[in-house]
């Protein structure tokens, strides 16, 4: 027989996992809710009901239009601003960290201020430049402006895992006659690639999700897919079921990418760990 001790802590046990359950559920209804929505009519999603007829009209309807553009738009845009934020702040937080640079910290600081400065603030005189120089509604436009706002979150986080090495790997790599590039990418970046690979993961996020920059500068040839589901948000009213097609198809991308990244994501910031 099991003891009253013992009965009281899986009690305890049950409560708790059935407590993560209700939270996971809360989280995520939402979701679930907008994918149940992208099978509605427009007429079944308002008022609410359990009760309804699954229809692909939505999806046809957005499909028909310029989806494909716009989801072109947005892998291209997203795939080329995480390449190039990791190409270019990798190094950035490289130098901060290991260069000989005069004060490093200002310009570590320096990157950093970018990111505490509001988007809605640089709109107005960003608008007039691009517009000067013939750049509005243009990839090229948004993959610089994106790689602009990923380049400092990039320093700013590699640079934390940078900081953790221990100083007698360089040491030895040294000894062992390494150049400053072979210090960076045969024992420095091994290190790290973890911490890089999770934040390019947060890049990867932000720049897909981004919509104030997209809807300001884009209009019909690089637009995005959060530009293309504004375009239901009519004086007509709202296009809840063509809205939740296209949010559905955006988040499947990342969801996707996410679950195929777990394992050799966590992986990576596993043997990342290293103690001196």
């Amino acid at each position: 027989m099991l003891s009253a001790k013992r009965i009281q802590k899986e009690i305890w046990q049950f409560l708790g996992r059935a407590g993560l359950v209700v939270i996971a559920f809360a989280y995520a209804f939402p979701i679930l809710y907008m994918v149940v929505s992208s099978f509605r009519s427009e007429r079944d999603i308002a008022p609410p009901s359990l009760s309804f007829r699954p229809t692909l009209d939505n999806y046809s309807a957005v499909i028909n239009g310029d989806l494909l553009l716009h989801l072109g738009n947005s892998v291209l845009i997203t795939l080329v601003t995480v390449l190039l934020t990791a190409v270019i702040g990798v190094p950035m937080a490289y130098a901060i960290v290991f260069g000989k640079l005069r004060r490093p910290m200002f310009h570590y600081n320096w990157t950093l201020t970018t990111v505490l400065l509001p988007a809605v603030a640089v709109i107005m005189p960003l608008y007039v430049i691009v517009s000067k120089l013939g750049l509005l509604d243009s990839q090229l436009l948004m993959i610089v402006l994106y790689t602009s706002i990923g380049i400092p979150l990039m320093v700013w986080m590699v640079t934390t895992y940078l900081v953790d090495v221990p100083p007698s790997i360089r040491d030895a790599a040294r000894i062992d006659g390494c150049t400053r590039w072979q210090d960076f990418w045969y024992v420095i970046f091994p290190i790290i690639r973890g911490g890089v690979a999770s934040t390019s993961l947060l890049v990867f996020v932000l720049t897909w999700n981004e919509f104030l920059f997209a809807v300001s500068f884009t209009f019909t040839n690089a637009g995005t897919l959060p530009v293309y589901m504004n375009r239901y948000m009519t004086q007509e009213g709202l296009f809840w079921g063509k809205m939740s097609a296209v949010a559905t198809i955006a988040i499947l991308i990342p969801v996707v990418f996410g679950v195929i990244a777990q394992k050799s994501l966590v992986r990576g910031l596993l043997s990342g760990a290293v103690k001196e």
